[in-house]
């Protein structure tokens, strides 16, 4: 959805007057209309209902010289209309990721630190076998697991299990070693 047209003070009072030659009544309809319009946007769940309800006023504003001489009936129904679009297209565009945290490389450095630290805490063992459980990519992975398990004894299965005990108690590690670097 390109947001490419701005209301200019011009295109405001013409669409004020469009919704009622007297400016006080034309106020109060434009709040009435842009609240609905919230309302309609936040009932179909878009977090970003202020932004469309005036995307959708920008867009009948800017129409408003091809449809003042021949547009009869209601107003607020056209505003709906426009409405219904501008949802439509918001749900088309593809969700923006959320921004990248700043890096923080004290905080990197730590955690590689803490890492490197209770990785030689482990048994010569268990270090060996992590280090070669988590080593290969793709294929060469699940060989190389498949290797690690037929050399250890074990099913492929309870090499799973080990890995991921010993993993966890790494990550305990690591999770107090930063705790303790950050006091």
């Amino acid at each position: 959805m390109k947001k490419n047209w701005v209301l200019s003070q011009e295109s405001f009072d013409a669409l004020l007057s469009w919704l009622d030659p007297d400016r006080e009544t034309a106020g109060i309809k434009y709040e009435r209309i842009r609240q609905r319009l919230l309302k309609i946007f936040l009932a179909r769940g878009c977090p970003d209902a202020e932004d469309l309800a005036d995307e959708t006023i920008n867009r009948v504003a800017n129409k408003l010289s091809e449809i003042r001489k021949d547009f009869t009936g209601d107003r607020l129904r056209y505003f709906y209309g426009v409405a219904n679009k501008v949802a439509m297209e918001s749900r088309r565009k593809p969700p923006q990721p959320p921004p990248t945290p700043p890096v923080d490389s004290d905080r990197i450095e730590q955690e590689s630190h803490c890492l490197e630290h209770c990785i030689q805490r482990l048994s010569p063992e268990n270090r060996e076998l992590l280090l070669k459980y988590y080593y290969a990519e793709g294929r060469a992975l699940i060989e190389q697991r498949k290797s690690l398990a037929e050399r250890l004894g074990i099913a492929p299965n309870a090499l799973r299990i080990r890995a991921f005990r010993i993993r966890a108690a790494l990550q305990k590690c690591v999770e107090k070693c930063l705790d303790r670097s950050l006091k």
